[in-house]
């Protein structure tokens, strides 16, 4: 959504008066497209993928095991050491021998029931054409350089990102406010401190949710 909206900003200038884009970037950068590659070849590499040629019900009762194993690696990717540390610690799944081979920390444990749940429930090709999606984002893509489509941009820009997202960095976002400024384009731009990774924008509302309500505010024409 983040991304679409900048997108939408460069390539149809008169479409909104004000846009806010959310923990985004300006371009996919490897190391996230390298995240995404885990999932993209635990989902092809598993046999039950057929290429594709599945039945939409044959992960209703048994989910894709390729898709649990690539969620895993994006869940990692939308947290932080931080917040893991925070939410786990080291702690040691209780009825699990602590020299047992497959014996699970908590974190193990948390990811296994995320996963398996999430692959029941969400079908495998729409998860490739996520991330490919994702990772062919550009916004300077059709244009001569991000300096020339930004420029493009006539509504007022409104950034947000969090300081400990390792997805999408603040640097990319701070790029884009950066190039505004230089440009004269009327833009806020609000770093979060948070140690909730990319989720932060999910889970800590209350560290920005006024800045949202100023904007749409100032937009009505309402001040509260």
């Amino acid at each position: 959504g983040g991304m679409q909206v900048l997108q939408f900003a460069v390539d149809y200038p008169n479409f909104a008066d004000d846009i806010i884009s959310l923990a985004a970037t300006y371009a996919t950068r490897p190391w996230t497209i390298a995240f995404n590659k885990v999932a993209i070849e635990a989902i092809r590499r598993d046999p039950r993928f057929k290429h594709g040629n599945y039945d939409k019900d044959d992960f209703r009762e048994e989910g894709l095991d390729g898709l649990a194993i690539g969620r895993i690696a994006g869940h990692i990717s939308y947290l932080s050491p931080d917040s893991m540390d925070e939410k786990f610690g080291r702690n040691y799944v209780s009825n699990d021998g602590l020299f047992e081979l497959f014996g699970r920390y908590e974190v193990e444990r948390y990811m296994e029931y995320n996963t398996n749940n999430f692959a029941r429930i969400f079908d495998p090709l729409s998860y490739l054409y996520i991330v490919k999606a994702i990772n062919t984002f550009n916004l300077s893509r059709g244009y001569d350089s991000l300096h020339d489509a930004i420029s493009r941009i006539k509504a007022r820009v409104h950034l947000i990102s969090f300081s400990s997202d390792y997805l999408f960095f603040p640097s990319e976002m701070e790029h884009i406010a950066k190039m505004l400024e230089r440009n004269g384009q009327t833009y806020t731009y609000l770093e979060v401190d948070s140690n909730y990774g990319h989720d932060a924008f999910l889970v800590e509302l209350d560290k920005f949710d006024y800045h949202i309500r100023d904007v749409l505010s100032e937009e009505l024409g309402i001040r509260n």
